[in-house]
Order: C-alpha cells, then sequence, then structure tokens
C-alpha cells in the first residue's frame, strides 16, 4: 500500500497568514504566539507571516475569504476564542466561524485550517492556550504547514 502523508516542515518563500481576532485576546494572544513560534521553528521565515486582526470570531471568515481571493498567501490559520456564556450567542458565532472558515477552505481550494477554541468555560480555553492542554495556535499552525506539503504530494 502507498502512503501519501505531508509534512510540517515549509518550504522556502512560503507564504502563511493568521487571522486572529482581537475578542478574548487573552486566550487568543497566545494562540498567536504558539501559531507564530512553530511556523518559525518549521522554517517559516518570519517576514513570511502576516498577522491580520478582526474585532471578534464572527469576523475571521471573511477576512479568510478576503486573503483567499487575493492570492498571496499559501494557507490561512484562523485563531479565536469564543466562551459559553449564559446566552445563546456561543451558539450562533461558534457554529458560524467553524462553517465559514470552513466554506472558505472549500470554496477557493487553499488550505485554512481552525485554531479557533470553542469552550465551555475560560478554564478550559486557557489550558488550551499554552496550558495543560497544549497551544492550539501551534497545533493549527502545524496542520497548515503539513497540508500545504500534502497538496503538493497529491499534485
Amino acid at each position: 500500500m502507498k502512503i501519501v502523508e505531508g509534512s510540517p516542515v515549509a518550504r522556502p518563500g512560503l507564504r502563511v497568514a493568521l487571522v486572529a481576532s482581537r475578542f478574548n485576546s487573552l486566550i487568543v494572544e497566545p494562540l498567536v504566539s504558539g501559531a507564530r513560534d512553530a511556523l518559525c521553528r518549521h522554517g517559516v521565515k518570519d517576514d513570511d507571516i502576516t498577522l491580520v486582526r478582526v474585532p471578534g470570531a464572527w469576523e475571521i471568515p471573511w477576512a479568510c475569504r478576503q486573503l483567499a481571493s487575493a492570492g498571496k498567501v499559501d494557507a490561512i490559520v484562523a485563531l479565536g476564542a469564543v466562551v459559553r456564556g449564559s446566552t445563546p450567542h456561543f451558539d450562533y458565532v461558534a457554529g458560524e466561524v467553524a462553517k465559514g472558515v470552513s466554506q472558505v477552505s472549500q470554496a477557493s481550494g487553499l488550505i485554512v485550517t481552525f485554531g479557533v477554541l470553542t469552550t465551555d468555560t475560560m478554564e478550559q480555553a486557557l489550558d488550551r492556550a499554552g496550558g495543560k492542554a497544549g497551544n492550539k495556535g501551534a497545533d493549527a499552525a502545524l496542520a497548515a504547514l503539513e497540508m500545504v506539503s500534502l497538496r503538493a504530494a497529491l499534485g
């Protein structure tokens, strides 16, 4: 059996955009730092990383679509945090952000990975933003690198 896999090692000149929400910055900033660090440690030059800030998670899909349409990056990493509260706001935002980011990837063919935390509590979010559950920003960045490599391998 032939196995085709990507590698989380960047080819020279690989350009990556991080789309990060400002809302819940206590959570999002460690995700951004983790993503940037992971990309640089795996061969992406800091000058080839673009950070796009949006007000909140709701705006992430729009910014991803604009970046995909411009064709100036090889991958996008969506970063944000939606924490459940006492209103149904979480249900609307979390689902629509996930759907929107997925639609950008599917429609454009561009690699877009999902590092938007959707948690029940701030504690869970902190755990996933560099705490005891690792850094999901770094994980999403590495997934982007692997998928860019896999796309090249699949031709």
